[in-house]
């Protein structure tokens, strides 16, 4: 039954190192094992698979791509399986050689013995029976079927072989969406679609510098850093829009923390990357997700877009100090408007903000900009975003048009706090919301930087012991703790102003409730106003004119009703124990119409 299979392959690619060109072997699977550790799983690594190939003669050992990993999860592929391949590539990892599988056909799937007595092609390597590849060829081309595929499991080199490179003969190309770590000898052309600006650090180790800039070609983007020797070497040489062959560079996961890039890899830059310029207009440009400006409400805060627009305004430069390292950042606001007939903020930062000179009205085009909620909706400009000015594109030629025609005298709407369903007596979007269960399960709180959310609750007790703080009567609006002096009169430490008496601010402590938890939360002077329906002040006035039951009533009334209340999550120490801190920034009444609503398409998506 050996015939089945294709005798030979598996001597050429282990023992010759070297495979037909062309060739497509039917082999099949004797084995599939993990090799991940628990914790790498945990830690959230992309999960490897070791196969074991045999064509009937001889077995070795195999690799499967990240992107076939749904076969081995849906049991498609499994022992005994028979596979035919259409593209794959040879790798050496710590002295033994491994074939990475790229793509292929299952031919069957379900096989119920192994066939023909193939031996180890090690152990036939190792007793002179075969003979050993020279090591230059560990890293093998990769061999792709010539013909169209007829129904693989992922994609695979490109193909066409080796490539010319100033004069010389560099290698074969792989497209970006199929590197990985376990591939030593790559070659990839592509385009860089974003660079940044040179950053700099320095802590315990030492100084330092890095940049990054982002890869695209037709099968997807992978981003690239920089550090030190590498900045130097590179960062002039690469230029937004411009193509390059980049080889000889690191393969690393991509930390998704610092890399929104949509690709699980990155690339690192080493001492021996080569990077050449290729004039290559097949590259493609950069690829846009368009938002018109007034679909961004329907965004979610921190969601990342595209939009385009005609810069309407352009504020003065200024700066703000960041909390971390008390260093100010120079930024600028701009207006960008469109077809839709609405306006948004979008804030330039460093040398983009200071460099900024556009006041002729330009068309802009923005790709990964960050939206964010202030002013009801707003977009930011940090370093992995690009923009493009006047771009030569048919978006851009069509507002162009339309501005010069008739926009420029448009009266446009602006996002207000009252817009985008964030306005204070409304719901935010139900798709939002987080049980207040789910927000301590996702330890919302426990980390570093503080966590946003939005819930629905039930105010389920208030409690009347130190409701308020006696705060400063300064009209500008200081809003510190003030002291009595001992005279009758109340000191405020900042303003250094003595007030003849304070002005009564909330801080107030109320357990909510829904179905899932509870949570002890605090709400402060705006929001604890509005729950309650009289100002600390007054309220203060009742409980020291000795009206206890009117004093008790408005915590009484206040109890049993349902918000949705926009949280603040941020870890807390106390009495040595660390806790996280819930802080209310709105409250809101439910539309319960809407909720209703949504309920209702919820359920209808089970089809019952």
């Amino acid at each position: 039954m050996a015939d089945l299979l294709d005798v030979g392959f598996i001597q050429a690619v282990f023992g010759d190192g070297e495979a037909p060109e062309g060739a497509s072997p039917v082999l099949q699977i004797l084995s599939v094992k993990k090799i991940n550790s628990a914790s790498s799983a945990s830690s959230g690594v992309v999960d490897r698979y070791r196969a074991i190939l045999s064509d009937g003669e001889y077995f070795g050992q195999a690799m499967l791509a990240v992107n076939l990993n749904p076969l081995i999860d849906s049991k498609e592929i499994d022992k005994f399986s028979i596979i035919k391949l259409r593209s794959y590539t040879t790798n050496a990892v710590q002295g033994r050689r491994l074939l990475i599988l790229l793509e292929f056909d299952i031919l069957e799937s379900v096989y119920n013995e192994k066939i023909g007595e193939a031996v180890n092609i090690e152990h036939a390597v190792a007793n002179g029976t075969v003979s050993r590849a020279p090591a230059g060829n560990a890293n093998a081309a990769p061999k792709a079927e010539p013909k169209g595929r007829a129904g693989g499991a992922g994609p695979g080199p490109a193909r066409g072989g080796a490539r010319q490179g100033g004069g010389k003969d560099v290698g074969p190309l792989f497209p970006i969406e199929s590197l990985s770590p376990y591939q030593n000898k790559w070659t990839i052309k592509a385009r860089v679609s974003a660079k940044s600006e040179i950053k700099h650090w320095s802590n315990q180790r030492g100084d330092g510098k890095l940049f990054n800039v982002t890869f695209m070609d037709e099968s997807g983007e992978i981003r690239a850093t920089g550090f030190n020797e590498q900045c130097d070497n590179f960062y002039d040489l690469l230029e937004e829009g411009k193509v390059y062959f980049v080889s000889r560079a690191r393969i690393n996961i991509a930390k998704k923390q610092f890399n929104n890039v949509n690709n699980e890899y990155e690339i690192a830059f080493e001492r021996e990357t080569a990077i050449e310029p290729c004039d290559d207009a097949s590259v493609p440009q950069i690829k846009y997700n368009f938002k018109r400006v007034d679909e961004l409400a329907d965004l979610n805060k921190d969601d990342m877009c595209d939009i385009i627009g005609v810069v309407r305004e352009v504020h003065d430069l200024s700066s703000v100090t960041s909390k971390a390292t008390q260093k100010p950042f120079a930024k600028r606001d701009i207006q960008i408007v469109d077809q839709s007939g609405q306006a948004v903020r979008l804030t330039l930062w460093g040398k983009q903000a200071e460099s900024f000179a556009h006041d002729d009205s330009p068309v802009i085009a923005f790709k990964g900009v960050k939206v964010g909620d202030f002013g009801g909706r707003s977009l930011s400009m940090f370093s992995s975003a690009t923009m493009s000015v006047n771009p030569d594109i048919n978006e851009a030629h069509a507002l162009r048009g339309w501005y010069d025609s008739a926009g420029r005298n448009t009266q446009f709407n602006a996002y207000t706090s009252t817009m985008a369903g964030r306005s204070d007596n409304s719901a935010p979007r139900l798709n939002e919301l987080k049980t207040i269960g789910e927000a301590k399960d996702e330890n919302l709180g426990m980390r570093d930087k503080t966590d946003y959310f939005t819930t629905a609750a039930v105010v389920a007790f208030i409690k009347s012991e130190n409701f308020s703080y006696p705060a400063c009567a300064n009209p500008d609006g200081c809003n510190k703790k003030v002291i009595e002096d001992g005279n009758g009169t109340y000191v405020c430490d900042k303003c250094d102003k003595h007030w003849p008496e304070p002005i009564h601010r909330y801080i107030l402590s109320m357990n909510c409730m829904d179905h899932t938890s509870s949570f002890w939360i605090t709400a402060f002077n705006e929001v604890a106003e509005k729950l309650l329906g009289i100002s600390a002040n007054d309220l203060w006035k009742l409980k020291e004119g000795g009206d206890e039951q009117q004093f008790q009533s408005y915590f009484t009334k206040a109890a049993g009703r349902s918000y949705t209340f926009e949280m603040m999550a941020k870890q807390d120490s106390y009495n040595e124990q660390v806790r996280v801190r819930y802080t209310c920034r709105k409250a809101g009444i439910p539309d319960f119409v809407a909720e209703s609503a949504y309920l209702s398409q919820q359920i209808a998506l089970f089809n019952i």
